[in-house]
């Protein structure tokens, strides 16, 4: 049996400066960088790898990753000053959700659940 110590998800970046800007402006931490090779940003329960791409093509393929928040509004807000386009959706079953891309089209989401 293998003893994971840790977890991150990996995305790929046309420009490291600019990925790490904005995952910064919705409340992730810049928790290490190595100059332009690689960085980790990272919130409660999840550390994001940065990775620059070498194609001139980035993309997540069908990932997205999601951020559990208590207050919905607070969540617009902050997209709302960050210039940051959303689309607000409640499903009726399991909560309230704004989708929204990264700078590299990666989907993301804020959702405050039901439960």
């Amino acid at each position: 049996m293998i003893n994971i110590k840790g977890t991150n998800v990996t995305i790929m970046v046309k420009d490291m400066d600019k990925a790490i800007s904005f995952y910064e402006s919705i409340g992730l931490t810049l928790k290490q960088r190595w100059e332009n090779h690689y960085a980790l940003v990272v919130t409660e329960g999840i550390t994001i790898g940065i990775h620059p791409a070498k194609d001139a093509e980035v993309n997540s393929g069908t990932v997205s990753i999601g951020f559990m928040i208590d207050k919905i509004e607070e969540a617009k807000t902050l997209l709302d000053k960050n210039n940051i386009v959303y689309k607000q959706e409640d499903d009726g079953k399991s909560g309230m959700y704004l989708h929204f891309k990264d700078t590299d089209g990666t989907v993301l989401y804020f959702v405050q659940p039901k439960w």
